[in-house]
């Protein structure tokens, strides 16, 4: 065991206590993160040139001080957003961008790009296996009013192998002539599998587009946003799709979505998001644009910390015998952290001591339920500033087989440190651990 060394390792391990945390867990955590101070520095170089790059677009698209007010209204001529749409273009390497407060969250900002790309007739594919559960019913796999299914979309998925790589036989089989969009959703969602790298992604969008180069190919880029050096526009993508309530966002946008990419399919999500032949002209950006671009400026070093985070949790994890994925050494392609309990009791415990971490909300219990868009009860623990934002310290997963639990967040890494230290307290409590 480590022991603190000096008079500062002593006060930190003091308000350590203070918050619930014991010397017996405190040491454990201390005794982690002494062997990833290596790795943490490979992290920050990273943010350190998506930091740069950001600056960069900021700068090349000559944002003022005028660019973060708002408008009102239709939103004629915002500055502040058609700027921002060029900022976002410009860091993703894309022709275009739609990134605006009234696209209302992830699953919405993903039906959005599907619905305004895909015609009656058309064939939608996943060559990656099921999709994140509230795309179900935007596909029409569950039925739900208004899907793509009920529009005549047919869908079809090619499972990943066994070891999570790329059944490229299968997907060479179920492309066909109505293969009009491929959805390649980069995170793991509630499933065990390994995240996709973006190179990965590149390789499988070159196999596709040798097959048919008019095929759409989207990814779903939620949680992955600066956790590498490239995007998945960068090799490839047309459409590349995200949330700013996750790591593009920084913490301080309070809604919205994006899509950048290849202007067509921009375009063609701006004429749904509003109406024929308004398109991307109207859109009141509403006084939040300070916090979009302050919140973007700030996202390569938040997500930085979140991953930092995410490799503590892993690491402590697999040291305790639980399955982790990714493992504690596999290089990192997203922000989340799935450790599987075996057991609801796990599950619940470890949700209960992020909640017990959170600056909001602290003194909440959190409790599975029925949550519109999944098929199982669902656990969720956060505490945020901004609601449902998983840039911020939370967890959640479904109450069923493997039960497994998904981390994510961390405005800094001193409070992602602490949340996971507080898990750990709670297993520990609750008698599903010993150290």
């Amino acid at each position: 065991m480590i022991e603190p060394t000096n008079e500062k390792n002593a006060t930190v391990q003091n308000i350590y206590r203070q918050l619930g945390i014991s010397d017996q867990v405190y040491l454990f955590g201390q005794e982690i993160l002494a062997q990833l101070r290596l790795r943490f520095d490979e992290i920050d170089q990273t943010a350190e040139y998506n930091q740069l790059k950001v600056l960069k677009a900021m700068q090349d698209n000559k944002v003022s001080e005028a660019c973060l007010l708002g408008t009102t209204g239709y939103g004629y001529n915002d500055l502040g957003r058609d700027t921002l749409e060029a900022v976002y273009a410009s860091i993703f390497h894309a022709e275009d961008a739609l990134v605006r407060p009234q696209i209302t969250c992830g699953t919405h900002a993903l039906a959005l790009a599907l619905m305004s790309n895909l015609r009656p007739g058309d064939e939608l594919l996943s060559p990656v296996g099921k999709p994140y559960d509230t795309l179900e019913e935007v596909i029409g796999i569950r039925p739900s009013k208004g899907s793509l299914a009920e529009y005549g979309i047919s869908y079809r998925q090619v499972d990943l192998l066994a070891d999570g790589s790329f059944d490229y036989d299968g997907i060479r089989a179920a492309l066909s002539a109505k293969t009009r969009l491929v959805t390649i959703q980069r995170s793991k969602g509630y499933q065990t599998r390994p995240t996709l790298s973006v190179k990965k992604i590149g390789e499988l969008i070159s196999f596709i587009k040798e097959i048919n180069p008019n095929t759409i190919c989207m990814v779903d880029n939620c949680y992955g946003e600066f956790v590498e050096c490239i995007e998945p526009s960068d090799v490839g993508a047309d459409m590349v799709v995200g949330s700013l309530i996750k790591n593009p966002g920084g913490g301080l946008a309070p809604i919205g979505g994006y899509i950048v990419g290849k202007k067509e399919c921009v375009e063609n999500a701006a004429y749904r998001l509003t109406s024929p032949g308004l398109g991307k002209e109207v859109g009141a950006s509403l006084g939040i644009l300070r916090d979009f671009y302050h919140g973007l400026f700030l996202a390569p070093t938040v997500t930085a910390g979140a991953l930092k985070g995410a490799i503590f949790a892993a690491n402590i994890y697999e040291k305790l015998g639980f399955k982790v994925v990714p493992n504690s050494t596999e290089p990192r392609h997203d922000i989340i952290q799935a450790v599987t309990f075996g057991t609801a009791e796990g599950v619940i415990a470890f949700c209960k001591g992020i909640q017990a971490a959170a600056p909001v909300d602290s003194f909440v219990t959190p409790e599975p339920w029925d949550m519109p868009g999944y098929d199982a009860q669902v656990i969720m623990a956060a505490g945020a500033f901004v609601s449902g934002s998983s840039i911020e310290l939370s967890a959640d997963g479904p109450i069923k087989p493997p039960f497994a639990v998904y981390f994510q967040g961390g405005l800094t890494f001193a409070h992602a440190q602490f949340g996971i230290m507080k898990t750990l307290q709670s297993v520990v409590d609750a008698g599903i651990v010993h150290i």
